[in-house]
């Protein structure tokens, strides 16, 4: 009589394990391709992109012949990668302001500034407001500019250095200092320029992002071995071998990310120069380290910052900023 009980009683407990079966196995499908899809999106400071950011609308098949994207997943911004319209609506939504820094000190105020803010009025982050911060040691020689309305220029008076290697190097405490007393008062993306270039095309909010770096026209289809990064093990900027080398003309993101790459490179500058070691190409030099061991979250392709020198341009589809002509034999003070 009580063969069949137990006959029920096991297929009941056969049937409630394959239902338990069931559900884990629909919850790992879930939790499976939810992963690999997410796995696909951008990634910024270490945490994946919501699924309605603006990024994740960047088209990274639509330039087949370049690099679209680095090995840790951060975008590399070619023209055709992007909706301009799309971004500029987020941003001016967001009622986003951005900051522009500039240094102009000595012979490069006459030489270059006029021109690079003029063109910077046409091109750079057209439809928002911005606050342009020149920094200079001739202040009474700004010249006249006519600006949109919401842009707007700040002077900073600086110190002249007679070493134009000092000049380079001590921006990072002018701008770390800067960021801390104004920009992020103000403005929550900062980005840091030279003054010897010009605007030619769009350079907009398509650019912004935590921490944002440009790879170098002239080395971003080399190898690795021809990088010019400092290999002295004496200084802090040394490093052996890295992902890309970045061009320390333009570099920008969130002012707390540049706030921190600015101090970080101003400490490692003083800490040379006490072991009277100077780093190959200063700044950039110190850039380059900091971006190897704190990767940069997007990247600006060669279209943003061109050299008209280079014989070879089949990958840039369009100039949005162009190298001015160099006069460093009688711009730049004694070396």
């Amino acid at each position: 009589m009580n063969q069949p009980t137990t006959h029920k009683s096991s297929w009941k407990h056969i049937f409630s394990f394959l239902i338990v079966l069931l559900i884990f196995f629909s919850s790992y499908y879930i939790y499976v391709t939810q992963n690999l899809q997410l796995e696909n999106l951008p990634v910024i400071s270490g945490e994946v992109l919501r699924a309605d950011d603006i990024d994740s609308t960047l088209n990274f098949e639509s330039r087949p012949l370049v690099e679209t994207r680095t090995t840790w997943n951060a975008p590399i911004i070619w023209e055709g990668m992007f909706d301009p319209t799309l971004y500029d609506q987020k941003h001016k939504k967001d009622n986003i302001t951005v900051a522009l820094t500039v240094f102009a000190v000595g012979r490069y105020l006459d030489a270059y500034l006029k021109t690079f803010l003029i063109s910077a009025e046409k091109h750079f982050m057209p439809g928002l407001p911005v606050m342009y911060y020149v920094l200079t040691d001739l202040p009474e020689k700004m010249p006249k500019v006519n600006l949109a309305a919401q842009r707007n220029i700040k002077l900073i008076k600086v110190e002249m250095h007679s070493r134009w290697q000092d000049i380079s190097m001590m921006r990072m405490k002018t701008l770390s200092e800067l960021i801390e007393s104004d920009i992020r008062h103000c403005c929550p993306y900062v980005f840091c320029f030279d003054v010897d270039q010009v605007f030619k095309g769009r350079f907009g909010s398509e650019v912004l992002g935590d921490s944002v770096a440009l790879l170098h026209a002239h080395y971003y289809k080399l190898p690795k071995d021809m990088f010019t990064y400092d290999r002295n093990p004496k200084s802090k900027a040394c490093m052996m071998t890295g992902d890309y080398y970045y061009h320390a003309a333009i570099f920008g993101g969130l002012w707390r990310t540049v706030r921190t790459i600015t101090e970080t490179c101003y400490l490692n500058i003083m800490e040379d120069k006490l072991n009277n070691v100077e780093a190959l190409w200063h700044d950039e030099s110190h850039l380059n380290k900091y971006y190897l061991m704190h990767k940069p979250t997007k990247l600006l392709s060669p279209e943003y910052c061109w050299d008209e020198s280079i014989g070879n341009r089949n990958d840039i589809h369009v100039t949005r900023l162009i190298w001015a002509p160099k006069h460093y034999d009688t711009l730049r003070p004694e070396s």
